[in-house]
């Protein structure tokens, strides 16, 4: 492949969960369910729920100040901070925005992005974006979501598959091979009702009425999400390694969105990655969102499974529907 633009590298990664553990037993006091139901249907054994008088942004600023040690750099060094989430603090301002001030970041500029559990995949590919077009040296991408806000505690179909966290990753201009060496996003507008919080929005402002029918809480048709899900996350994962001259067999580690252990047992076996290759830590914190894929790098990366020159390969797939993938060198 031949290069005819800076590429971006991640420089460093940080992560960040909340220290409240609500284990699968936690749940079966508040709804009809049991550790085995959950396991078996989820793979999920526990999740972190964030302190009340805490928000996403608190979370974010950890990963962020444990992203720039990582990669051995001041705020100061930074020229856009760009966040997935679908959890913000505010309505506006951006998430992204309030980061920024906690940071003490200056003469930067700062937006978010809402793609739900894509969230940190689409921040990730517009900073590179930003990078290759040569605008920026360095970024600041960070995922981070807080869903337990937004759950229905009474809808066991929902409730017990998300939890809090946020990740960080530093991007800046790589100087040798490594760095992302092709990122796609993808969206099907055509499913906006099948994952989503149906009150809240101009469309339904928060009332009395939807308050009391808890329309504020996520929606989920499960077994749509399953079926788009590892079809698309299959079909683009294959189309990032093609566009980087690379195969399936090529790849070192899958670092996938941590939403179900079927969606990633499944989407490895369409992939015929053997699941020794696949990083899967949703037992520990459940569906973190925008959080999962910069959470799940983290800590790998700190735990030495990613060696230099290792081809990694990120997907994910979430609300919108919005899909997407990067396939990375290290």
């Amino acid at each position: 492949m031949t290069r005819t633009e800076p590429r971006s590298a991640i420089l460093g990664t940080g992560s960040a969960v909340p220290s409240a553990v609500v284990t699968n037993d936690d749940l079966a006091k508040i709804v009809d369910t049991t550790d085995e139901w959950i396991t078996t249907r989820t793979g999920i054994k526990e999740r972190r729920v964030l302190e009340e008088d805490k928000a996403a942004s608190d979370l974010a600023r950890l990963a962020s100040e444990r992203a720039l040690e990582n990669a051995g750099l001041e705020v100061a060094d930074l020229d856009a901070i760009i966040v997935g989430t679908c959890t913000a603090d505010y309505q506006f301002p951006s998430l992204a925005c309030v980061l920024e001030a906690k940071l003490g970041a200056k003469d930067v500029f700062s937006f978010d992005v809402n793609a739900a559990c894509s969230g940190f995949l689409n921040a990730l590919s517009v900073a590179d974006m930003f990078v290759r077009s040569g605008r920026i040296r360095k970024a600041l991408v960070v995922g981070t979501d807080v869903l337990s806000r937004f759950l229905d505690w009474q809808d066991r179909s929902t409730c017990i598959l998300f939890g809090d966290g946020a990740g960080a990753a530093v991007l800046g201009v790589s100087d040798d091979d490594r760095g992302i060496l092709s990122a796609r996003l993808q969206t099907d507008g055509s499913y906006a009702e099948t994952l989503y919080v149906r009150a809240g929005g101009s469309k339904r402002p928060a009332t009395v009425e939807t308050v009391e029918n808890r329309e504020h809480s996520i929606f989920m048709n499960g077994k749509e999400v399953f079926k788009v899900a590892v079809r698309s996350m299959e079909e683009i994962s294959r189309r990032v390694l093609g566009e980087a001259e690379l195969c399936v067999e090529d790849v070192s580690l899958v670092v996938p969105h941590q939403a179900n252990r079927r969606i990633i047992t499944a989407l490895a076996a369409r992939l015929c990655i053997p699941m020794e290759k696949v990083i899967v830590n949703l037992h520990k914190y459940g569906n973190t969102s925008a959080a999962s894929i910069p959470v799940a790098l983290d800590e790998v990366r700190r735990e030495g499974r990613i060696a230099a020159g290792d081809i990694v390969l990120l997907n994910a797939f979430g609300a919108g529907f919005a899909w997407g993938a990067a396939v990375i060198r290290f």
